[in-house]
């Protein structure tokens, strides 16, 4: 799409739709004399005014100076690294434009002049695109966007906000909000103060936005300004305030989800089959009031009424009730109740406490061996949730080691992050082994992030395999969605493994037990592992 004016370049796409007889192109003064036919005409102007998009700039109503591009002062990408980004954007592997953009920044490269204007017209339609772009694009890559409104979002849209402290009073949003993160990172306090002299007058999207940033540098100096926020008119600024309290195990926002919960979940010793042990009974809340919806806890949690996991059934609002509080309650209060570390504690078996009581009356003292995989589902989720927001190691192993979520492959792969780096590949490689061939597979992997490699590498090339060698049609679908997850995270020195798998399936004259896709699948996927290869080490020249 062209930069022209949009009247004028608009005016151009009619008469071209329509054909010159019924729709004259409109005279341009700075065309060329008219000369030829009106259709010639046409797409002289046409040219002109994409000449003027690929120059990164609109005709001014009046001629003005336009200052100089200011001088770089990093240097640009080795001439191959240049000639591949060139590909990228003209088509090829386009997918991996995100990743060169970030690999380019982090060796201190940028791209080079002649393709700023392509690359920040690729920036306008994908947002997401944006901060890889203001990272890579260099001084000279904000000042051509300064030369186009379509292009002014590189402005405030990297890490860097651009300016001092006039920019917290002066800035866009995304320059603000980076200048808050900025000082959130190096004074706290400061921050917070800044934020709270502008609160009052403050729009509800930007309270959301700049309150986020608490979470760098979160401590409980901010927990009277995050409980003040928790009365804030918009809904989105109680959530996020809600959230980040939540992370704060010493203060009273945790004693009163800790009071909550206890209310919900305590232990009992009983002797089972001749064996004194302890029980986990739950008994989700009853009702919900101004207070539990004021700390966070919605009426209909995400998830009400949705399907619980594998093992099927609905999550009825107050087992979603019950996941939230849990999930908001600091780990420490469960150590303390039990008295036992957290690999036990995952592993005590969990019951309904009605129900529990009701075969105790039943079957006497004794009662029978066995828990409620309902309410172990309910408390377990709860406490994956929590040991996600709190990151807390050793919860996280617990319920990842302890075989107790075998239902929620999904809530596992989230608890990876928690992981030290020296365990977490190993982890997600145990994991994918379990869930290799479930329906699950593709959604835990999506949770992994990139790039996979050691034993989450095997594990990957392993489950490409596996899929490769099904052959039923939804299982080629599935090699297809696996092989798109993978082109982007998997380690490009995975290639020579996938490239011999890839030739077993490439024909049918091989003697394959599939069909050709799966080999289709597994070459594109090789392909684009070796592109990633030749680029990241054209990057790092």
């Amino acid at each position: 799409m062209s930069t022209a004016p949009n009247g004028v370049w608009n005016e151009h796409v009619t008469a071209a739709l329509l054909g010159t007889r019924r729709k004259p192109a409109p005279s341009l003064p700075e065309a060329p004399a008219e000369v030829g036919d009106a259709a010639a005409r046409l797409l002289d102007q046409a040219a002109l005014l994409t000449v003027r998009r690929r120059a990164g700039m609109r005709p001014p109503r009046s001629p003005e100076p336009i200052a100089p591009a200011p001088v770089e002062d990093l240097p640009v990408v080795s001439p191959a690294a240049a000639r591949r980004l060139a590909r990228i954007l003209g088509g090829t592997q386009i997918r991996v434009l995100p990743e060169w953009l970030e690999a380019a920044a982090a060796h201190g490269r940028r791209v080079p002049a002649r393709l700023l204007p392509d690359l920040l017209e690729r920036g306008r339609s994908d947002r997401m695109l944006r901060p890889s772009i203001a990272r890579a694009a260099g001084r000279r890559g904000v000042w051509l966007a300064l030369q186009n409104t379509e292009w002014a979002y590189l402005v405030g849209a990297g890490d860097d906000p651009g300016g001092g402290p006039e920019v917290w009073q002066t800035g866009t949003r995304n320059q603000r909000v980076a200048y808050l993160t900025a000082l959130r990172g190096t004074d706290p306090a400061a921050a917070r103060e800044a934020l709270r002299e502008t609160w009052g007058r403050e729009p509800a999207p930007d309270r959301t936005a700049f309150l986020a940033t608490f979470e760098h540098g979160l401590s409980a100096d901010d927990e009277e300004f995050l409980e003040s926020a928790l009365e804030d008119r918009g809904k989105d600024v109680r959530q996020i305030a809600a959230d980040l309290l939540a992370r704060m195990p010493g203060s009273a926002y945790a004693a009163r989800m800790a009071a909550r919960a206890r209310a919900c979940v305590h232990a009992e010793e009983r002797t089972v089959q001749g064996r004194r042990r302890t029980w986990v009974l739950v008994e989700p809340p009853r009702t919900h009031d101004e207070d539990l919806a004021r700390d966070g806890v919605p009426f209909h949690p995400t998830g009400s009424f949705a399907p619980g996991g594998r093992s099927g059934g609905p999550v009825g609002t107050r087992a979603a009730w019950l996941r939230e509080i849990l999930a908001r309650t600091p780990l420490s209060a469960w150590t303390d109740l039990f008295g036992l570390p957290p690999m036990e504690i995952v592993c005590l078996p969990v019951a309904d406490a009605a129900e529990h009581k009701g075969r105790k009356d039943r079957d006497g003292a004794e009662g029978r061996d066995g828990g409620d995989a309902r309410s172990a589902r309910d408390v377990h989720i709860g406490w994956a949730r929590a040991a996600l927001r709190q990151r807390d190691v050793a919860w996280a192993r617990a319920l990842l080691k302890g075989g107790v979520m075998v239902d929620e492959p999904e809530a596992l792969a989230d608890l990876l992050r928690v992981l030290p780096d020296d365990e977490r590949d190993q982890a997600a490689a145990d994991l994918i082994r379990w869930v290799e061939g479930d329906p699950d597979l593709l959604r835990v992997l999506e949770r992994i992030p990139g790039p996979w490699t050691g034993q989450l590498a095997d594990a990957v090339v392993i489950t490409l395999a596996a899929a490769a060698e099904r052959r039923a049609q939804s299982h080629e679908h599935t090699l297809t969605q696996l092989c798109r997850l993978a082109d982007q995270r998997l380690s490009p020195a995975a290639a020579p493994r996938l490239e011999a798998v890839a030739a077993r399936f490439g024909a049918p004259a091989t003697g394959a037990h599939t069909t050709g896709a799966a080999g289709h699948a597994l070459t594109e996927l090789t392909e684009t592992l070796r592109f990633r290869h030749e680029m990241l080490k054209e990057l790092s020249c």
